[in-house]
């Protein structure tokens, strides 16, 4: 059974996924490259380390919570990564929000260091993940996540495998493609109700005991920023574009998510 747990990336979704499995008996051990965040993870029990290798030597299931895919692999393949540190047998598991591709590659370069790995991207926020109710979709061999589950199950409510590597961030990818498809429908409709003399917040709330409701509605996170989310319309569309698929709704989604952050004055992802 898997009890020591390295966390690469405690920021507002990795710190509390630390916490809660502090609190359900695991070792944790973690790394981030802001000071502050190893501050709060040291609050809660994490066990701190200098860099990703030394968090890999001491894991046997090492989770990726960082933002984009170069990321990823630098925190895989760096001088100082996982794989310079990794324990034969252990398991990377990606919880970041990256391409297929990037998945199958970090599988490659772990495969020659005999690490498994597994894809875990999370739905449904900041809010589940402080809450431990996340939705966890995986990717990978079955009898890897087998391995795995109870550590998903400390901060997932839901913990579904989906697939092989993979096809856990294909399934975030289609996730948050209908996402953000809601928010720019939510956006239209309300700034169209809005000019027309109907109060957003009132008819945002008729809306949704409607046919039209969403949970992009329920939440209205649109007063929230909104970080991610040209990064995630960019990864469906060059998916889109090597199936060579035409998804012209997709398109429209990236470019009215794009007017919404630039009426809003909203910054681009954030990078390292």
């Amino acid at each position: 059974m898997i009890r020591n747990v390295g966390v690469i990336g405690l920021g507002k979704m990795g710190l509390p996924m630390a916490r809660h499995l502090v609190s359900k008996g695991f070792d944790v051990y973690g790394f981030d490259i802001h000071a502050p965040q190893l501050d709060a993870a040291a609050r809660v029990g994490v066990k701190l380390r200098s860099n990703p290798m030394e968090v890999a030597a001491a894991s046997d299931l090492i989770l990726i919570v960082v933002g984009f895919d170069d990321e990823v692999m630098d925190v895989v393949q760096s001088e100082d990564g996982l794989l310079a540190g990794a324990k034969r047998g252990s398991v990377i598991a990606v919880a970041s929000t990256v391409g297929a591709d990037t998945m199958r590659e970090v599988q490659k370069l772990a495969a020659q260091k005999e690490v498994d790995v597994i894809d875990a991207p999370l739905c449904r926020g900041e809010p589940a993940a402080e809450s431990g109710t996340l939705l966890v979709l995986v990717g990978g061999d079955e009898a890897v996540f087998a391995r795995c589950r109870p550590v998903l199950e400390a901060f997932g409510s839901d913990v579904i495998h989906v697939g092989d590597i993979g096809a856990g961030q294909i399934g975030k990818m289609i996730n948050n493609l209908l996402l953000w498809a809601c928010v720019s429908a939510n956006w239209e409709g309300l700034k169209l109700g809005k000019a027309l003399g109907v109060d957003p917040e009132r008819l945002r709330q008729a809306l949704v005991l409607s046919s039209g409701n969403n949970w992009a509605l329920e939440t209205w996170l649109q007063p929230r920023p909104m970080p991610w989310a040209e990064k995630d319309m960019s990864i469906v569309m060059d998916h889109a574009d090597k199936a060579r698929l035409s998804l012209p709704m997709c398109g429209v989604t990236r470019e009215v998510i794009k007017g919404i952050k630039l009426e809003r004055g909203l910054a681009p992802p954030p990078r390292r």
